[in-house]
């Protein structure tokens, strides 16, 4: 639980000292590459308000691993995204991780 949510608060926070090489390496504004980070504490948000109630009626250990593994992969596209709308699509994912994880 503890490396989760160590990697977790990493994946999301991590972006903010890259922004200048990820737009350099995507050929996007920093502007928009400083919109992944929003874009995963949006997702993060509303995945809380629609996971808080399902997490008592889940087994947590099981949702606990399906985030995890929803961490892994939306991190792993993120990192290797050829194009900005991938790199949006896998920092959304790791917010749906971030507000599941946080949610419970």
């Amino acid at each position: 639980m503890a490396l989760g949510a160590f990697a977790l608060v990493a994946s999301e926070f991590m972006p903010v000292s890259l922004l200048t090489p990820v737009a350099a390496e995507l050929g996007i504004s920093e502007g928009q590459a400083g919109q992944a980070i929003s874009v995963s504490g949006a997702f993060a948000l509303l995945t809380s308000l629609f996971m808080a109630p399902l997490s008592g009626r889940l087994d947590r250990k099981v949702l606990l691993l399906g985030l995890t593994v929803m961490m892994i992969v939306s991190s792993t596209v993120a990192a290797f995204a050829p194009n900005y709308t991938v790199f949006m699509i896998g920092r959304a994912f790791i917010g749906v991780a971030i507000g599941g994880f946080w949610s419970m």
